[in-house]
């Protein structure tokens, strides 16, 4: 078995588990009178990151792996874990706003306000360039990026009239 097809595995893994919380943690806040906004291109997301995955498995699974990227992909799977602690319960894959409720601002929501993006956007790049992908990098760099430019615009949205301006905690 090569490296890339255990990390291939590991990321697959985790991406897996990952859907299981979103999954868990938006019914629980839809059940405490969440609201979701956005969902008409949830599915614009689930596509671009099935397709980045399933093109990584296609592509990489034989091919050498450069151990300097890897360990960059592996420190922006820690600032992944920083994120999802610090919103908790509250993070999901989809925008979900619980009307009232206090924005997050400790954590690495302290430097920047969409952490979360900051980091999907390096590993959308990081991990074909640890198997030598340069092409597919840029390409999903720049459909995550038009993905990125609709998803922020609408969640900004939803967190300012969730939140109706209150100051961030």
């Amino acid at each position: 078995m090569t490296l890339s097809i255990i990390v291939l595995g590991l990321v697959t893994v985790q991406r897996l588990g990952e859907l299981v919380l979103a999954n868990h943690n938006t019914r629980r806040l839809l059940a405490r009178g969440a609201v979701e906004t956005g969902a008409e291109h949830y599915p614009l997301i689930v596509i671009l990151h099935a397709a980045w995955l399933a093109g990584l498995w296609l592509l990489a699974w034989n091919r050498p792996t450069n151990l300097l990227l890897l360990a960059i992909f592996i420190a922006l799977q820690l600032a992944r874990v920083w994120v999802i602690a610090t919103l908790g319960d509250r993070w999901t894959t989809r925008i979900i706003t619980l009307p009232g409720a206090d924005l997050v601002r400790r954590g690495p929501y302290r430097f920047v306000s969409h952490p979360n993006y900051v980091v999907v956007a390096a590993e959308i790049a990081i991990l074909p360039l640890t198997f030598g992908l340069l092409g597919f990098a840029v390409l999903f760099s720049f459909l995550n990026a038009a993905v990125l430019w609709i998803r922020i615009r609408s969640e900004e949205r939803a967190l300012a009239s969730a939140t109706q301006d209150r100051p961030r905690s």
